[in-house]
């Protein structure tokens, strides 16, 4: 009878030793995006809101020297974004108008990104609670998320292959509802790129030759945003006529006031470089500035700004996305 339990509790010690823990994963995730000189990541991110989905291709470049390379180009109307990190600073750019907003911003360190490796496995390093599963095809870590300025986001599920190479990552909300869903398609981690790949100029030259230019000259709607914050109101409105296109300012009073500004955008005939003391913004239709007090984005030609003296960044945000998500007629 000893000889048979001390058999069994071998058998135990060998299985238990060539189990695949996430302490040897995250160690070997962590060894394998440290040694990286560069790598290449495409795929097809889905945002989830209410009964909407909006989709975008995803093409996202990564060079030792620590820059980035991060095109966002909507599926509905093919409008591109690109995140740009190089020496110079963080930079959102839009190519068509001849545009960019320069940050001063530690993007993207400073939040939780579904397309970026480092990011992903700070997420991993930095939660002490975490979830590790295994199976047939992926391994799985379950974590929570650092999205400052969506309180709905509340933790992520990222897989990986048996190679540790990115395949998918899920973002839920308190009730396990999907609202952030990056699927990778193509992942190249032994990717190599020309000096020049990551400068400002040759993104928006090459960028702006590969898309057409979509702009109007007259907003046919107003947009009304469907969240307002309590005691506040529409108290005016007002129309203002532009060289080839037009402005409407509506201004809000109440305990929380602010403005919505609404204008046909124009292609600026030198690139145009706007300084922002704050954070790039996924919204749902585009890339936002964010700023203490103001969120402004690009979205089917109109440019919005949403300003307020006396709001907070998450009241800001909320208005913000009540337009972006359901543009209604007044």
């Amino acid at each position: 009878m000893k000889k048979i339990c001390l058999f069994l509790c071998v058998c135990f010690l060998i299985s238990g030793c060539g189990k695949y823990t996430v302490k040897d994963a995250e160690k070997d995730l962590e060894n394998k995006i440290n040694k990286l000189n560069g790598y290449n990541l495409t795929g097809e991110m889905e945002i989830i809101n209410n009964d909407d989905v909006y989709k975008y291709d995803v093409d996202v470049s990564y060079s030792k020297s620590d820059k980035f390379r991060v095109s966002l180009k909507n599926k509905t109307n093919n409008h591109e974004q690109i995140i740009l990190k190089n020496t110079e600073g963080v930079y959102v750019l839009t190519p068509t108008l001849n545009k960019s907003f320069k940050f001063q911003s530690d993007w993207p360190y400073n939040n939780s990104q579904v397309y970026l490796l480092q990011t992903l496995l700070s997420d991993i390093q930095n939660d002490s609670e975490k979830e590790f599963k295994e199976t047939s095809d992926n391994y799985i870590f379950t974590t929570g998320v650092n999205y400052p300025n969506n309180s709905n986001l509340v933790k992520q599920k990222i897989y990986f292959d048996k190679k540790l190479n990115p395949t998918k990552v899920e973002v839920l909300n308190d009730n396990e509802d999907v609202l952030i869903n990056m699927t990778f398609k193509k992942v190249d981690l032994k990717a190599e790129f020309k000096d020049n790949y990551f400068s400002l100029d040759n993104n928006m030259k090459v960028s702006k030759t590969d898309e057409s230019v979509d702009t109007v000259s007259k907003i046919e709607e107003d947009v009304y945003p469907m969240y307002i914050p309590e005691n506040t109101k529409l108290t005016d409105k007002e129309v203002v006529e532009l060289d080839g296109g037009e402005r409407v300012i509506m201004t809000f009073e109440g305990d929380n006031p602010f403005m919505l500004v609404q204008q046909t955008a124009s292609v600026s005939d030198d690139l145009a470089i706007v300084s922002v003391m704050g954070d790039p913004y996924q919204m749902a239709t585009s890339v936002a500035a964010v700023s203490d007090n103001m969120v402004s984005w690009i979205s089917n030609g109109i440019e919005y700004y949403v300003v307020a003296d006396n709001m907070s960044e998450n009241e800001l945000l909320s208005v913000a996305n009540s337009i972006s998500v359901l543009p209604v007629s007044k």
